[in-house]
């Protein structure tokens, strides 16, 4: 066990991807103990790809892209104008607004930082905002994209654990929802602060054509919540849903989806959808070999028998989700600790819902912190800040996504209410 940490630990600090690091480490491991042990290492491999649960990735994954290609982009912020237009704040409201919304269609908070960044970020910096304040709400808004249903971590999380599809995307709304109207609230504070002013430019078109175009792009993340809830469809079907949806709201009634796009859309998707299949094919291996050595058995017997209050664990458990999101991406890091650690959990009475949406809103953090997160470069190369500028720009936002964090760990009622109606 030592060879196979320590390995791992060397391979990412040589700079290796976290998924070939987890599969050298269990080479490393194999080698070690038995190298005849290497003849199963394809069948792990394959056996952690082997879930039913997985074709909805690509498949959210392709709807997001063909929506953000059909020029779903520019019509969710015109939504997002009109309904801030009253308020102080301006375009940092709508940086918010369009994020929630966003986040409902593609699952990635990646995706609304590069997407929404790139056009908000000049703008607001040309109309005098500031650039910190810009990059900073725009990189920490979109945290809510893997937390607002439906979500790629959700996915993930559902396909380890065997928790219902359906009630993880519900458990997370209330969640993504609080983190967006706490993070608003900043917004306005900070603007009385500094004087940023209301919405002067007019939104593109009339009222009507913006309110139909937000309505029609926002009827996507209904569609999915619906089917997948109540048993119309499975997580994967609804997804194939979503892509026909992209594909019919792109060409005939946005008509700006041309072949072109759907290339590109399908070769950036295949992109994506490799790099987490590898990661979770490896990921198998490790946790494979965990099991073996009765890892999860010697953590839980050592946590349930320290005599520690249940309330302490889970904020050590906090703790230690900020901490690793900081290092690893968001995947990896919930293949990793959730066969771990959920047996625990659960022991102590937490919820499996509730365990999932913490990892998902811990790990959405990590999207934000330095060295690894991966909203923060995106934020830094859009606006040609450092990392460590557009971190401290973000700080301030980020306390919003701490704070619900807690309210998920102590307070159940957050994720449970709404799945408790399913």
């Amino acid at each position: 066990m030592i060879i196979l940490f320590v390995s791992l630990i060397l391979f990412i600090l040589l700079g290796v991807p976290i998924g070939y690091a987890l599969g050298g480490a269990g080479i490393c491991y194999f080698l070690s103990s038995n190298a005849s042990f290497l003849m199963s290492m394809p069948q792990r491999v394959f056996s952690g790809l082997n879930s039913y649960i997985l074709i909805a990735m690509p498949l959210f994954m392709l709807s997001g892209e063909l929506m953000n290609h059909g020029g779903l982009t520019k019509r969710l912020i015109n939504f997002a104008l009109l309904i801030c237009k009253p308020f102080r704040g301006g375009l940092g409201e709508v940086n918010v607004v369009a994020s929630m919304i966003f986040g409902g269609i593609t699952g990635s908070s990646v995706a609304d930082t590069s997407a929404l960044g790139s056009i908000l970020i000049p703008d607001m910096v040309r109309q005098g905002y500031s650039r910190e304040f810009s990059t900073g709400v725009t990189v920490a808004s979109s945290t809510v994209g893997m937390i607002i249903p439906p979500s790629i971590p959700m996915l993930m999380f559902a396909m380890v654990s065997g928790v219902s599809v359906g009630k993880l995307f519900m458990g997370g709304v209330i969640p993504g929802i609080l983190i967006g109207l706490f993070q608003l609230v900043v917004v306005w504070v900070v603007s009385e602060k500094r004087g940023y002013h209301k919405i002067a430019a007019k939104v593109d078109g009339g009222v009507g054509i913006v309110v139909r175009d937000g309505l029609i792009s926002m009827l996507m993340p209904v569609m999915i919540l619906v089917f997948t809830t109540f048993g119309i469809t499975t997580a994967s079907e609804s997804a194939a849903v979503a892509v026909v949806y992209a594909l019919v709201v792109g060409t005939l009634v946005y008509r700006e989806l041309k072949w072109e796009h759907i290339v590109a859309a399908l070769k950036k998707t295949a992109i994506m959808t490799a790099t987490i299949m590898i990661i979770g094919g490896f990921t198998n291996v490790f946790t494979y070999i965990l099991a073996i050595k009765q890892v999860p058995q010697a953590i839980a017997t050592m946590i349930l028998s320290s005599n520690i209050p249940p309330w302490v664990i889970f904020l050590l458990f906090d703790i230690l989700v900020l901490i690793l999101g900081t290092f690893l991406d968001v995947v990896p890091c919930i293949l990793l600790i959730a066969p771990i650690l959920m047996p625990v959990m659960s022991q102590l009475g937490m919820n499996e819902i509730t365990f999932g949406m913490i990892l998902v809103v811990g790990l959405a953090i990590g999207l934000v912190t330095p060295p690894v997160g991966m909203c923060l470069n995106v934020g830094s190369k859009i606006s040609g800040m450092s990392i460590i500028d557009v971190f401290k720009a973000s700080a301030p936002f980020l306390i919003c996504n701490l704070c619900v964090l807690l309210l998920v760990t102590f307070v159940p009622f957050v994720s449970l209410w709404i799945p408790s109606f399913i």
